[in-house]
């Protein structure tokens, strides 16, 4: 065969980078219209925590503006969800609902002295690898999560709630509570003048959590 021959003309080779630029082009913005690249992140809002709308940088700004996490909810259901954030939106038991079971249970324990007193560490025991030291030092360090330098839209929460950048996850926490409550109409004398800030608070704090940072 030659290279002459007409099968040589039917051939046809892509480009050996088309399909690797395929794979590393980022989402479209996904804002009605818009073909720009999608390169930032937005939440979706409520009942869908944990998902994202990709945005290009100009509409995610627009996004964010209008970003309202209690769209579509009633007053009722707007201060229900106020109130239980004091909390954390955790269940609260009232105080004494266990206690006619308390000096039962503490009875039934295993003791593991005949007195039913607890065994105490001897002192005079040889601890020749020093385990014991070495296991009272682990215990006082607490495990410290790898930094990681906040996004655009992190950053923004963290000025929110007025913690910098580098703030850890207990004082963020502490922060929020402090906010909800200065803000929240029970403490305000049913003042619902500071909603609208409370609502910044508790967006920015569900926008941190969502990302790992409290």
């Amino acid at each position: 065969m030659t290279l002459d021959n007409k099968l040589f003309d039917q051939i046809r080779v892509k480009p050996a980078g088309k399909k690797a630029a395929e794979k590393v082009r980022a989402p479209e913005c996904m804002w009605e219209g818009c073909d720009q690249p999608g390169t930032h992140k937005a939440p979706r809002g409520r009942d869908h925590e944990g998902q994202y709308l990709n945005f290009c940088v100009d509409h995610v700004r627009l996004y964010n503006k209008s970003y309202n996490y209690f769209s579509g909810l009633g007053d009722d259901d707007i201060q229900k969800y106020l109130k239980d954030s004091l909390t954390g939106h955790r269940p609260t038991t009232p105080m004494g609902t266990n206690s006619s079971a308390g000096p039962r249970a503490a009875s039934a324990m295993p003791s593991t002295r005949p007195s039913g007193r607890p065994r105490r560490f001897n002192a005079k025991v040889q601890d020749r690898f020093n385990l014991f030291e070495e296991a009272g030092a682990g215990a006082a360090k607490a495990p410290v999560a790898p930094a990681r330098k906040p996004r655009t839209l992190e950053t923004k929460a963290l000025e929110t709630l007025g913690v910098p950048h580098n703030a850890g996850a207990e004082a963020i926490r502490v922060q929020y509570k402090a906010l909800v409550k200065q803000y929240h109409p029970d403490s305000n004398a049913g003042d619902r003048s500071s909603e609208d800030r409370l609502r910044e608070v508790i967006q920015a704090y569900k926008l941190l959590k969502q990302s790992g940072f409290c």
